[in-house]
């Protein structure tokens, strides 16, 4: 038989309502105006604007290389970005003279095919690696030296410097193995690097001792390479006077500055004779200006 059980919820037995659940506040979505609407529109044609712009300054700025670059049909076969450079630069400075710089890198070289930058610019000076620190020889500096000389190119030989070397034995090392004649261009003192064991004004003096005793060797001041941002801010207020050849491969750049006497401008050239990309580099002056540079 069945229990009689109370019902346990008192407030059932009332009828009591159940309790309401407190709503949720919704955050009242923005709607896009045509405000939002104006300033997408605006930043789109600033940025086409810009990229517009760009196109036009660099087919203006470029034209000759552009030229270049798809002449011959319409593949530019071989060619790179770096030749529209490379042809822009020697257009617009045709009144000067152009050259090259070689070492073992470039391995044998045909010097009598050696004759002109894209086919359209003549070369007419070459500066060869001779030697590397306190003992190093570049494989290939006699050849490239007797081919030079041979071909009629003004010819120079640089020296490598190793900046935590010393200096005396490197300067020695060049000396015994470099024999400029009359008119070949002054020695180069080639210096990128910064030292490692030493300090700058450790580096500066040695600079300053291997250009003495070249100096005093040959009776004619070197010419001094280096790259721009190393001369300005290491060399420059220690080396004053000497005959600058900067290194400077900025795409941008277009001018040869007035205080360079030489201008590396590239290192992708193309020269027939050579295998592989060669450094171009131009003279800031005529045939007339170089000759007073070169050993009497």
């Amino acid at each position: 038989m069945a229990s009689n059980k109370s019902n346990s919820n008192p407030m059932s037995a009332v009828g009591a309502r159940p309790k309401r659940k407190t709503p949720v506040k919704r955050k009242p979505t923005k709607k896009k105006g045509k405000k939002s609407n104006t300033w997408a529109q605006i930043k789109w044609v600033v940025i086409i604007t810009f990229f517009v712009g760009i196109g036009i300054w660099f087919g203006i700025s470029f034209k000759e290389g552009i030229r270049y670059f798809f002449s011959g049909g319409s593949k530019a076969e071989g060619k790179s970005i770096y030749d529209v450079r490379t042809v822009e630069v020697l257009d617009r400075h045709d009144d000067m003279l152009v050259g090259f710089d070689v070492s073992h890198y470039q391995g044998v070289i045909d010097w009598k095919a050696v004759d002109s930058v894209a086919g359209k610019t003549s070369l007419d000076f070459v500066f060869i690696r001779a030697t590397m620190g306190k003992n190093g020889i570049d494989k290939a500096f006699k050849l490239n030296w007797k081919g030079a000389r041979a071909n009629h190119f003004i010819r120079g030989a640089y020296h490598y410097y190793r900046p935590d070397e010393n200096s005396t034995e490197q300067a020695e090392n060049f000396i015994k193995n470099v024999k400029i004649s009359e008119g070949d261009f002054p020695p180069v003192l080639d210096i990128e690097d910064m030292p490692k064991e030493q300090s700058m004004e450790n580096l500066r003096k040695g600079l300053q001792n291997w250009i003495k005793l070249v100096e005093d060797h040959y009776k004619v001041k070197p010419i001094l390479y280096s790259g721009e941002n190393f001369y300005t801010h290491h060399l420059k207020d220690w080396f004053p006077d000497h005959i600058l050849w900067i290194a400077n491969y900025n795409f941008f750049v277009e001018e040869i500055k007035p205080e360079w006497h030489f201008w590396q401008f590239t290192e992708k050239g193309v020269i027939e004779g050579i295998d592989g990309k060669v450094d171009l580099n131009i003279y800031n002056g005529s045939k007339a200006d170089i000759r007073e540079l070169l050993v009497p």
